[in-house]
């Protein structure tokens, strides 16, 4: 479950009034990439997430070139001895592209049709090839590419920075030409809103910056702010576990905040949150459920192992 505060609302809106993607910065576990599920599902859209590594190209979030799979084809029709005009056309390049999310956010039934064309796919069943079915990201909470898309670009900061860079013209122009064709793809429908996170490892370019609105989700500070630092745990938690006595949320949060001003203290990262708290609070419910006395006692076994991750003291 995402709560979506007047700060999420109101970037959200500003992101599709304008047509530009969101870029949410923050600490990790505080909400960032459930943010984008939540909007999709919220506005009945299809959710398109795809996170970024070390390894990431670019051009992977528009298309993959299976250059494995066409070398295998190539020397496989070769020891066959098949037809070579046959076998050249096989080969074309355009029949070894995949889509990748933002040519599926542009023109979801293009991106449907090259899937099908796909000639890696020809493992599948039939139907599966035909349909495009291989590829298609699948809508797990029901939602309509129709209604448009909502894509998840996941902590882009893990990558080089060719990667945002190599996203400016295809943000600027809401077009691109994948490799082996010769006609552009472009945004066919509603325009998809596609929303960024990073956890501010590393700094992004300018230029990417200008192209995008940026969302800063953050915990109030400690010591100064712990009281509204666990307000916002507590009224969190009892979203998500509202059968938990809120002395026992009250208490969770407590022990969350005191790690957090110990972690701060001594440098370490990545400092107990949010993430840390939720998790807490779901494994005293599976641990004692419906017996309040019972979690308030497991709070402080179970919270050296989900909250107090850099400390030596669990023993």
């Amino acid at each position: 479950m995402h709560v979506f505060d007047k700060s999420r609302i109101d970037a959200v809106n500003a992101a599709l009034a304008t047509g530009r993607p969101l870029l949410v910065r923050g600490e990790p576990g505080i909400g960032k990439s459930q943010l984008a599920r939540a909007t999709a599902k919220l506005l009945g859209r299809a959710y398109i997430p795809f996170v970024v590594t070390s390894h990431t190209e670019s051009r992977d979030l528009m298309w993959r070139f299976d250059a494995i799979s066409r070398l295998a084809h190539a020397q496989l029709g070769a020891a066959l001895g098949g037809d070579k005009d046959n076998l050249r056309r096989e080969l074309a390049l355009d029949n070894f592209i995949a889509p990748g999310p933002l040519w599926w956010a542009f023109d979801w039934n293009g991106a449907r049709s090259q899937a099908a064309r796909y000639l890696p796919s020809s493992h599948c069943d039939d139907e599966a090839k035909q349909v495009g079915n291989y590829l298609q990201p699948p809508q797990s909470d029901g939602g309509d590419h129709k209604q448009g898309a909502v894509v998840l670009i996941d902590e882009i900061d893990k990558a080089e920075m060719d990667i945002p860079n190599g996203l400016l013209e295809v943000l600027g122009k809401r077009c691109f030409l994948p490799e082996g064709f010769t006609e552009r793809v472009y945004v066919e429908g509603v325009p998809p809103l596609i929303i960024i996170t990073t956890n501010e490892e590393r700094a992004m370019p300018d230029a990417f910056l200008r192209r995008c609105l940026a969302l800063h989700l953050a915990l109030p500070s400690l010591p100064g702010e712990r009281e509204k630092f666990q307000e916002i745990l507590v009224e969190r938690g009892g979203h998500h576990l509202p059968d938990l006595d809120k002395t026992l949320l009250e208490s969770a949060a407590c022990l969350v905040a005191e790690d957090r001003i110990i972690a701060q203290n001594q440098h370490h990262r990545p400092l107990p949150g949010q993430a840390e708290y939720i998790d807490l609070l779901h494994a005293i419910h599976e641990l004692a459920p419906g017996n309040p006395e019972a979690q308030q006692k497991k709070l402080e076994q179970v919270a050296r192992y989900v909250v107090s991750k850099r400390r030596s003291d669990q023993g």
